[in-house]
């Protein structure tokens, strides 16, 4: 009875060569799946670029409104960064809080600003303590020419998301 027993257990074991034949059977899969996972990560980021741009427009909104002082979202093309100000003294002053911190733009993403005010080589969107603010675009294209726009088309508007239909093959990487 012990031997039919120590058979049963040898039975139910893998051989090595088939416990090879898995481990190539899943490399060639996750081979397969890795260009479209690639593509997966990058939109992701797209998304969370566009939704940290978005919350910096609401919040200043929000402040200039309770504050009654005028906010700025600021824009560096050259370094891809954005942060907040507010107007203090006469002056713009970064805050001192999270919002004034500069945020970083992937660099696997292209920045377009349509309609952004500029004065003295500074870009940035207004936002007043009367609740108004620069209508504008900013357009975040990923490599395969799709754009995320957080537009706001009128002043009296907010900010939002919204997916282009529009491919922007100039930046489409092959």
């Amino acid at each position: 009875m012990s031997t039919s027993w120590r058979q049963q257990e040898t039975d139910r074991g893998m051989t090595l060569l088939e416990l090879i034949l898995v481990m190539v059977i899943l490399s060639t899969v996750l081979a397969m799946a890795a260009p479209s996972l690639r593509g997966f990560f990058t939109s992701r980021r797209g998304d969370d670029a566009a939704a940290q741009i978005l919350a910096l427009t609401q919040f200043a909104r929000s402040q200039a409104v309770s504050e009654g002082i005028i906010y700025r979202l600021n824009f560096d093309t050259q370094e891809r960064t954005c942060w907040l100000t507010a107007q203090k003294s006469g002056t713009y002053e970064r805050l001192q809080t999270g919002f004034g911190k500069a945020f970083t733009i992937p660099k696997d993403l292209a920045l377009e600003l349509e309609d952004i005010q500029q004065e003295d080589r500074k870009t940035f969107v207004v936002f007043t303590p009367y609740g108004t603010v620069t209508a504008a675009t900013i357009r975040l294209i990923d490599r395969r020419g799709r754009a995320l726009e957080i537009a706001c088309p009128t002043v009296t508007e907010v900010f939002s998301i919204v997916e282009s239909d529009q491919i922007y093959t100039k930046y489409v990487s092959r």
